[in-house]
């Protein structure tokens, strides 16, 4: 974690530590298979490390592509940089990019490769639904994954799944002609197949379960620093209540992205359970604040 105000967390470093170490293993049989798919060794490596340095070096541009954002200076936004400014003095941290969606969907992210070079983006529409105090709390929880590096790790961790659907298509496309005529080529393809169904799984497990953490660490963080619990559940309750008002096809648009979103976009169907879901439920993210509430009373 970068050594910045917000409280530090161990349980949260332990697992992108566990998750890092699991995911470097995924990472090395999806090379395999890319090798094995190409039957060349050398083309695997090459296809996995550049992925790898493009996913790590172009995340905060891919983010804000992805989202329809653009990078907004202090000209054009003051009252939205003047908040990141005090969050990030009272932080003692390196200030970030600061973008702005224009999409009514109201939500923020944060990306980038390390503190030095994050950004964090505010949609208008959660603009326009919080107050000061919540919005402020919003970027205080943002802000807190940038400190703890987990932005990074959720990052890196995203390019075994890209890996795995990767190799799916490229086998896909050229298992026709490789197995023409050759009958041992069948066999090969399906096992291809069969690893990269299997590390997508793994890694999405991985992913959501590491996500689910981060986001009560980054409520903790974020309300600590700014001994405000109390705005932070406000936003947490108003956005989640006016997400069910955000058209499906803004929703089912910007799912994808969940894991990196202060407040998942949900089509208002369940998740099929708890395990495959990347935020964990309102219900606990306030009861974990109004136990922090009572703490910051007791202090």
């Amino acid at each position: 974690m970068a050594r910045t105000r917000f409280a530090p967390d161990r349980g949260l470093t332990t697992r992108m530590v566990a998750t890092m170490i699991l995911l470097a293993l995924l990472y090395v049989v999806i090379v395999a298979a890319i090798s094995v798919a190409s039957g060349a060794w050398i083309l695997g490596i090459l296809i996995g490390l550049g992925v790898l340095w493009a996913q790590w070096y172009f995340s905060d541009k891919m983010a804000l592509s992805a989202m329809r954002a653009r990078e907004v200076s202090p000209s054009e936004d003051p009252a939205l940089h003047a908040m990141i400014d005090r969050l990030c003095a009272l932080a003692d941290m390196p200030k970030p990019k600061v973008a702005v969606a224009d999409t009514d969907l109201p939500n923020a992210f944060a990306a980038g490769r390390s503190p030095d070079r994050a950004v964090v983006c505010v949609t208008t529409g959660i603009r326009r639904r919080l107050n000061e105090r919540e919005l402020e709390a919003v970027l205080s929880h943002e802000l807190s994954h940038v400190a703890h590096r987990d932005v990074l790790v959720m990052t890196i961790a995203s390019v075994v799944g890209v890996m795995a659907g990767f190799i799916t298509r490229y086998t896909l496309f050229f298992s026709a002609g490789r197995s023409r005529g050759n009958n041992n080529g069948a066999p090969v393809v399906l096992i291809v197949l069969l690893i990269a169904a299997v590390v997508y799984f793994v890694s999405f497990l991985l992913t959501r379960l590491l996500s689910r953490y981060r986001e009560l660490a980054a409520d903790r963080a974020g309300a600590i620093l700014t001994g405000q619990p109390s705005a932070l559940a406000s936003a947490l309750t108003k956005i989640s209540g006016e997400m069910a008002k955000i058209p499906a096809r803004d929703l089912r648009a910007a799912e994808p992205y969940n894991a990196f979103f202060f407040v998942p976009a949900l089509t208002g169907k369940m998740d099929i359970a708890a395990l495959f879901a990347s935020h964990p439920r309102l219900e606990r993210r306030l009861e974990q604040l109004d136990k922090i509430s009572v703490e910051l009373g007791r202090e």
